[in-house]
């Protein structure tokens, strides 16, 4: 199969028809083998009905349904477990992206060797205090932690190869870093396109300012997770070190200091135990005490995981 479209979704069952039949329109077009899934995240609208009459009509359409909703990320980790397409388009239910720009970025994945398309929204009709602003200070965050030079991180339309898609779990609210993980899983080859904003003809908007903050705290989740979850003690053991050096350092300071001054029949000098310095050297000496345990403990659980020796392996010859 050429392409698999996922579409997750939730409560848009008056744009479903037009943006079905759009995408089938397109594919027709382009000669293109296609699925198209549907992923109804726990919607209370009459989504699923809709999805189950489009069915009906074209096969090619498929659905999942959620019991509840789970976010973006869960409705995108579900599609990508089902996928058989050679590329995959992932792209939002309320037709604000165009799936005229579908076949240009199946041939930047086919024809330039890409792993992975980002869409980029140059120009977009949101509320710019509500989103544009957020977005562009959102996204010059992320490349600048992650290194990977995109516009528009957060943009719902993208095209990966089938083994980016099989090799990378997303949950959470992670949807919007997957270039991230993507680079981090050893997919490097990550392109970007200029695609179409459109206005929204249906409903409203599902997402608020709480996107933003969750946003940043899972990409500390995401940059600390790829780096050092096989290996937490490299970041706790150093840190912890650290901070005990650090604070013994100080209480030996202050002890040789009291030693000097007896040494020398000073009177007025100050106890150890007066001196607030003493007490903020021993904080810091159980503080490095905790973090060391703390990344020995998590040694010893990433060395009892079951994927604790799961590495993605690109190609085997003559195995």
């Amino acid at each position: 199969m050429d392409i698999s479209v996922v579409v997750p979704l939730y409560n848009e069952e008056e744009s479903l028809p037009e943006l079905t039949e759009w995408i089938h329109r397109v594919m027709v077009e382009n000669s293109f083998d296609y699925e198209i899934i549907l992923v109804d995240d726990g919607s209370n609208d009459g989504s699923w009905k809709v999805i189950e009459n489009l069915h009906s009509k074209n096969a090619a359409i498929k659905g999942i349904k959620f019991r509840r909703n789970y976010g973006k990320s869960a409705a995108l980790n579900a599609a990508f477990e089902e996928v058989t397409g050679d590329v995959v388009i992932t792209m939002d239910a309320d037709l604000q992206d165009s799936p005229d720009e579908i076949p240009e970025l199946y041939n930047k994945i086919m024809n330039e060797n890409l792993d992975l398309v980002s869409g980029w929204k140059k120009v977009r009709y949101d509320s710019k205090l509500a989103k544009n602003i957020p977005s562009k200070f959102f996204n010059w965050t992320t490349r600048r932690i992650s290194g990977i030079k995109l516009h528009d991180f957060n943009c719902g339309l993208k095209a990966y190869k089938y083994d980016v898609v099989k090799s990378i779990e997303i949950y959470g609210e992670m949807h919007r870093y997957i270039p991230v993980i993507a680079k981090w899983a050893g997919f490097t080859k990550i392109g970007e396109k200029v695609v179409q904003h459109r206005k929204r003809k249906y409903g409203v908007s599902k997402f608020g300012w709480n996107r933003f903050v969750n946003g940043f705290l899972d990409l500390i989740t995401i940059t600390f997770i790829s780096k050092f979850s096989k290996k937490p003690m490299h970041f706790f053991g150093l840190w912890g070190s650290v901070s005990f050096l650090l604070g013994g350092g100080i209480a030996l300071w202050l002890i040789i200091a009291k030693l000097v001054n007896l040494h020398n029949h000073v009177l007025n000098y100050r106890q150890v135990t007066d001196q607030p310095l003493f007490y903020l050297s021993l904080l810091a000496m159980i503080f490095g005490l905790i973090l060391f345990m703390s990344g020995f403990l998590g040694e010893m659980v990433a060395r009892s995981s079951s994927d604790r020796n799961r590495y993605l392996i690109a190609k085997k010859l003559n195995m």
